[in-house]
């Protein structure tokens, strides 16, 4: 797998991204924009404040719609419009605790807005190349040692995973019925857990730890044993594009592929939490304090032998590397310097442009 041949092939590519002003999203157009794609984003505002789209140094440099994924002629608008050949599907309600304030918003949006996308993709011939990221936690979760293989059933338990187990089904039945014809390749990508700098959502692990640093208090962990597939952000766009690239250019590359870190770096909350007071400083800690909260998975980790076996896929960085990568941004926040800066060169360092740590 050579990541700079995959960065090169964007140049030019009409790519529409929806969720374009979220974290993962707006990591992905700046690698699209540095890359020298036309690209036009789909999504809400911004769901956090502050806010990494705002800081990325995208204006100007792509178009951004603001609408919502459950608004199908306002999407058909934007594929009329913009005509993409290469749509990447981001949006969704992420958060596994507000699908529990919010179910009904969290299936409207995560499987309408599946359905939705799907159906302009079908509608428009333009799209040759469909790619729908949805969340290693589609899977049931028995609490298995081993990881989650492509062929596993998919029945997530709260509303946002189960959602996410949903929007896999629509993306399997519009393959099935109407995309056989060779026109468009359609995959789903199953991420694990991401941290990378500019994360400021609420009720994720490192949002939580550099809130706290800041603020000079200690972290509060509600899980610290619950275990997860950890990795940075660009590890599983890097595979988003890789699998958009090479079915765009071979439908037979189509198919359901895991995103995660190899074993080693499936650790337990409670060990990134302290990998991050170390890589930190300032003399941060942290405590266990349970709130309360609803159901969360304990043990969860993936399989991604087919991404390996099929691509020559393997993670670029280990978790001691992703979280440098993270803390880094961060203390370029705090220190009121350039994060775009941190990033073009963590993007640099991620397609082989720059020499990795």
């Amino acid at each position: 797998m050579d990541l700079k041949e995959i960065f090169e092939f964007y140049r030019g590519k009409k790519v529409l991204v929806t969720g374009h002003t979220g974290f993962k999203g707006t990591w992905l157009c700046r690698i699209l924009v540095n890359a020298g794609a036309e690209v036009t984003g789909y999504s809400l505002e911004p769901p956090t404040n502050p806010a990494l789209y705002h800081m990325a140094g995208l204006d100007g440099k792509m178009t951004s719609v603001i609408g919502d994924v459950r608004q199908l002629e306002r999407l058909k608008e934007v594929f009329r419009e913009f005509h993409p050949q290469i749509v990447l599907h981001l949006a969704a309600q992420p958060i596994v605790r507000d699908s529990y304030k919010d179910p009904v918003y969290t299936f409207e949006t995560n499987i309408m807005g599946t359905v939705n996308i799907l159906e302009c993709t079908r509608l428009f011939p333009c799209v040759r190349s469909f790619l729908n990221v949805t969340t290693d936690k589609v899977y049931e979760n028995m609490e298995w040692e081993y990881g989650y293989r492509e062929n596993d059933r998919l029945d997530g338990y709260d509303p946002y995973s189960n959602s996410k187990s949903c929007s896999e089904l629509v993306t399997h039945s519009y393959s099935r019925a109407f995309f056989t014809d060779g026109n468009c390749a359609v995959s789903t990508c199953r991420a694990g857990n991401v941290i990378g700098g500019g994360d400021f959502a609420n009720d994720r692990i490192i949002p939580d730890c550099v809130r706290a640093a800041l603020a000079g208090q200690e972290i509060i962990v509600r899980n610290p044993h619950s275990t997860r597939p950890y990795q940075h952000v660009l590890e599983p766009l890097a595979a988003y594009l890789m699998v958009a690239k090479m079915q765009y250019e071979n439908r037979d590359y189509a198919g359901y592929y895991n995103v995660g870190p190899d074993d080693k770096d499936c650790v337990a909350t409670g060990g990134l939490v302290d990998l991050f007071c170390e890589i930190w400083g300032d003399g941060v800690g942290w405590r266990d304090q349970s709130d309360g909260g609803p159901h969360e998975a304990n043990f969860l980790k993936l399989d991604c032998s087919k991404l390996k076996k099929t691509f020559g896929w393997h993670p670029a960085f280990d978790v001691r590397q992703a979280m440098e990568m993270t803390v880094a941004w961060y203390q370029a926040y705090r220190g009121k310097e350039s994060v775009t800066a941190v990033m073009d060169r963590q993007i640099a360092m991620m397609f082989g442009r720059e020499k990795r740590p």
